[in-house]
Order: structure tokens, then C-alpha cells, then sequence
């Protein structure tokens, strides 16, 4: 009885359908982007605002202020008190004389003990704002000591993205990848909207971690089908490709964001798409390799013909009937991933791959964050430097190999960033091109973890494992802030150390992942075990055809 990657060879292995559900799917990678570091745009630090003094809200009522009127009066206040520059994040005691105060000219009845030496205290009163509904910041007054609850929102999104590879990677597995992804679209968008219209921080964090929860269920789902249904050779480029997808969003966001001025509109602009993946309901049909997995042989069998059919070929009647296991379908769980050695192992490697990847990724972009400058542009220069990553991707994988490429890329990501803590200040390009090596190599490294690990694990549980796997990812992102700026208040550099040594760990460890390029997909575990022993006897082969070449 012929395989299913048989089968595929002969409907077509990267025909019209393979290109058109891969050109649909990908799109998943650019909103999902846009989730994922949205909120440099949307908690960015509102570019003027003032604390509001004491006796404002009524003065303003009474005469009829406008907010520029308001603004005034408070900088004036702080001028007063020759404290202009700490009129942000500091209010002041001030006094009113209890004579009719002149809607003209309020400061003139200000008492002398009121502009007197007193220190300024934290601001009790809230804020005024020149652009009130900017970002979140000035929405939910996150700013000055309420400032960290913007970091807070990002660590819940991230802790949503784990907890929804968890749940909804497990779903996909049991109940379908499109009856999931379809969800999950939905649930992102409407998510999303509520997110927008949320009327304080609380409600925003909630929604917001709700998003994560199925934003983390379309972009794994997406890559996991568009893998399962092409052929082996076409797995790199696919793999690779949609990840371009996920960079794009990030180079297109900042252009959205700087011609959206509120960050309700710029929210909206981004969440909205998801409710376009609806339409793929009658536009890509469930993977017929999960389909098999769950004894439906003859609705796969139905998906494949018309697969055949728009790529222009025909199945013969040696492909009347395909199975993948005879094994009883059981649903998947942790215990499956960790049952056997070679399983075990793959797991615990790669659980380390994704953590280590996320942490060292997401540190070098905030430590490159924290620059001064046009926000936009540097966000849109960053951008551009992840897109040479995918193009040396597909240049060498074929050559290199997954593995090798993938360990080679981490520990030159590590050497780069142990080179940059100890570099010189006085040399600029230098310290330029080294953070930007680092970048690349572990730029590298994120997007090859995606593709060795849905390879390495068997059609049964393969999307609850790249889901699970990859919630060590969201576990990194949620560390990376704290990891970067507590390790900062000791040593500025200190961060830089410890992905040095995080990157090159990975690097070591990856190694001992089997090589899974030109093979096909593993569909049970005991296929998985065959591919250690494909591996062994592939290097014991190798080596002597390097010895006979060498004599």
C-alpha cells in the first residue's frame, strides 16, 4: 500500500494548489506579526504631557478653557515653581487665595506659600495630554510610576501565545487544523476589537491576552498545514518563506502606525484582517495528512484527487486507498512526546532551542530600543536586517543542512554578542556591525527552530509538539524584558553575557538533533526512531565515502 508522501509525488508535490494555499496562509505571518510587537507603537511615551496640578479640573469647567488653555496654565504653574522640566512626572501642593480667583489671569492668586520652596510630590491629580488618545499610555495614564504596566500588557500577550499553543495545539491535533485555525482567526479578531474599545487598562490586558491565546493558534496552525502538504524538497523554502511573511508585517507595521495617529485606529487597522481568514473556509481544505492520521482515509483520499486535479495531473488506481498507521488513533498528550528516548531528547532540546531563541531575539531588539531617535525609522531599519537572514537561509540549507545551520547560526550569534559587551565605545562601526551579526545569527536560528521542529516530530503530534515546544518561546518573552533591564542595572552589558552563553549552549545542544533534509515526514514515532538510525547510518556512509575520496 502506497505512503501519503507517495501519493503526494504523484498529485504534485508544489503544483498551482500547493502555491495558492501557501500564498493564503502566509498572510497569517503578517498580522500576527503586528501582535506580536505591536505595542512598541501603541504603549509608546506620549510625546508631551503634564501633571495636572490641583484645582485644574474646576478652574477649566468654570472658564470654559480649551485643552491648549489647560495645558498652559499647568506649564505655567510649574514655571512658577522654576521646576519646568519635572512638571511630568511631579504635582504640586499649590494653594488657592480664597479671593475671587480671575478666569484672566488664575496664577495671580496664587499664594506666596503655594510657589514657596516646597518640594514637588507624585502626581495625585492625573495627567493632561497634547494627543490624549496617541497610545495606551495616555489613554490608561500609564505613565511615570504606572509606566511598567505597558511592559506588564506585553508579558500577558506573551503569556496568552503559551498558554494558546497549550490548548489550541492540542486542538488541531485532535479536531482538525482548519476547524482550528478558523477559530482562532475569529477569536483574534474579535479579541482584538474588544482590545480597542477597552475602557480601562484591566479590561485591555485581559482582551489582550485573549488575543494571544488565538493570535498563537492561527500563525502555528498555518505553518503546520502548509508543511504537511507539500512535498520534502519544498519544505525548506515554504518553511523559510512564511516566516519572510512574519518580517514583512514588521517592516509594513511601522508605515501604518506613522500614518495612524490614535493607537484605537492603529489597533483596529491590524486586527481587522483576521476576519479576511474566514473566507479560507472555502478556499483551503483540512490537511488530508492529519486526515489519515484520524482513519479518514476517504475524505483525504477526496482532497488529494482534487489536489491532482488543479495541478494539472491525475491519480491512477494504484492510489485507490492509503493509510498511514494501523495503529489505533489516540489523542495526543505531553506523555507522547516524552515516552520514548529519541522523543525525549528531541523535545527537551528543542523546548531549550525556542526558550533561548526568544530571550536572545527579543533582548537585542529592546536593548536596541532603547536608543534615542525616530522611532520609526530605526523599528523599520531593524526590520530590514532580519530579511538578508531568510535569503542566506535558502542559499545554504540544501548545502549546510537544517541542523548544522542551525547550530552554527546560534553560536555565532553567541560569539557576537560576548564580542560586543567588551568592545570599545570609540569605534562606531564596529560597534554597529557586531550587534547586527548577532542579530542575523539568531534571527537565523528563530526561524530554523520552526522548520527542524516540525520535521522532527510525527504527523500524529505534530502540532500539539511545535505548539508545545514553542510555548517555550512565549516563556521566553516573557523572561526577556526583566532579564534585560534588572541584568542592566548591575552591568549595561552583563544581558549581553548571558546570551552569549545561552546562544552558544543552544548551539552545542542542536547538534545532536538528527539531519531531517530530504527526508520525508515522519508519521508515526516509530518512524521517528527509523530517522535516528537513517542519520547514524547516513554519517557511517558519509564518512566513508570521505576516507576512499581522501585516498
Amino acid at each position: 500500500m502506497p505512503s501519503f508522501d507517495e501519493l503526494l509525488k504523484e498529485a504534485g508535490e508544489f503544483g498551482r494548489f500547493q502555491k495558492g494555499v501557501f500564498l493564503l496562509l502566509c498572510q497569517t505571518g503578517i498580522t500576527f506579526s503586528f501582535l506580536f510587537v505591536g505595542i512598541v507603537f501603541l504603549g509608546q511615551d506620549p510625546e508631551q504631557f503634564w501633571c495636572r496640578i490641583p484645582g485644574t479640573t474646576e478652574l477649566s469647567v468654570r472658564c470654559g478653557w480649551s485643552l491648549d488653555e489647560e495645558d498652559n496654565f499647568t506649564i505655567s504653574a510649574a514655571i512658577l515653581k522654576n521646576d519646568s522640566f519635572q512638571y511630568q512626572c511631579n504635582g504640586y501642593e499649590l494653594k488657592w487665595n480664597t479671593s475671587t480667583i480671575s478666569c484672566a489671569n488664575p496664577l495671580y492668586h496664587l499664594t506666596n506659600n503655594s510657589s514657596g520652596t516646597r518640594p514637588p510630590t507624585k502626581c495625585q491629580d492625573g495627567w493632561l495630554y497634547k494627543q490624549p488618545h496617541s497610545t495606551i499610555a495616555s489613554e490608561y495614564d500609564l505613565v511615570c510610576d504606572n509606566k511598567w504596566l505597558i511592559d506588564m500588557t506585553q508579558s500577558v500577550l506573551n503569556l496568552g501565545f503559551l498558554i494558546g499553543g497549550f490548548i489550541l495545539g492540542y486542538a488541531a491535533d485532535r479536531y482538525g487544523r482548519m476547524r482550528t485555525y478558523l477559530l482562532s482567526a475569529f477569536g483574534a479578531g474579535l479579541c482584538g476589537i474588544m482590545v480597542a474599545f477597552a475602557p480601562n487598562i484591566e479590561v485591555f490586558t485581559i482582551f489582550r491576552f485573549l488575543q494571544g491565546v488565538f493570535g498563537k493558534g492561527t500563525w502555528m496552525t498555518a505553518f503546520v498545514i502548509v508543511t504537511e502538504v507539500v512535498g520534502s524538497d519544498q519544505r525548506r523554502i515554504v518553511g523559510i518563506v512564511i516566516q519572510m511573511f512574519f518580517t514583512l508585517g514588521v517592516v509594513i507595521l511601522p508605515g501604518v502606525a506613522y500614518f495612524i495617529p490614535t493607537w484605537q485606529g492603529l489597533q483596529l487597522a491590524t486586527t481587522l484582517p483576521n476576519f479576511l481568514f474566514l473566507l479560507y473556509y472555502w478556499l483551503v481544505p483540512e490537511s488530508p495528512r492529519w486526515l489519515l492520521t484520524r482513519n479518514e482515509g476517504e475524505k483525504a483520499m477526496k482532497i488529494m484527487h482534487s489536489i491532482a486535479k488543479e495541478n494539472g495531473k491525475t491519480l491512477s488506481s494504484d492510489y485507490a486507498e492509503i493509510t498511514v498507521s494501523d495503529q489505533e488513533v489516540s489523542n495526543p498528550s505531553f506523555f507522547d512526546l516524552i515516552r520514548t528516548p529519541q522523543m525525549r531528547k528531541f523535545t527537551f532540546i528543542l523546548m531549550y532551542a525556542w526558550f533561548t531563541s526568544a530571550v536572545v531575539y527579543q533582548g537585542l531588539v529592546l536593548r536596541l530600543g532603547i536608543i534615542k531617535g525616530n522611532l520609526y525609522l530605526e523599528f523599520f531599519v531593524s526590520a530590514i536586517i532580519e530579511l538578508p537572514s531568510a535569503f542566506l537561509i535558502l542559499l545554504t540549507i540544501d548545502r549546510i543542512g537544517r541542523c548544522p545551520l542551525l547550530a552554527a547560526s546560534s553560536i555565532v550569534a553567541g560569539i557576537a554578542c560576548l564580542i560586543t559587551a567588551f568592545l570599545p565605545k570609540g569605534i562606531p562601526w564596529l560597534n554597529t556591525s557586531v550587534p547586527i551579526l548577532a542579530r542575523m545569527g539568531i534571527t537565523i536560528t528563530f526561524e530554523l527552530v520552526y522548520l527542524v521542529n516540525s520535521e522532527l516530530y510525527p504527523t500524529t503530534l505534530r502540532n500539539f509538539g511545535v505548539s508545545l515546544c514553542s510555548g517555550f518561546c512565549d516563556l521566553g518573552g516573557i523572561v526577556a524584558p526583566f532579564l534585560l533591564y534588572r541584568l542592566a542595572d548591575v552591568w549595561s552589558e552583563l544581558p549581553l553575557i548571558v546570551y552569549s552563553i545561552l546562544a552558544v549552549l543552544c548551539g552545542v545542544l542542536v547538534l545532536l538533533l538528527p539531519e531531517t533534509k530530504g527526508i520525508s515526514l515522519p508519521e508515526t514515532v516509530e518512524d521517528v526512531e527509523q530517522l535516528t538510525r537513517y542519520n547514524e547510518n547516513f554519517l557511517v556512509c558519509f564518512m566513508e565515502l570521505e576516507a576512499i575520496e581522501l585516498l
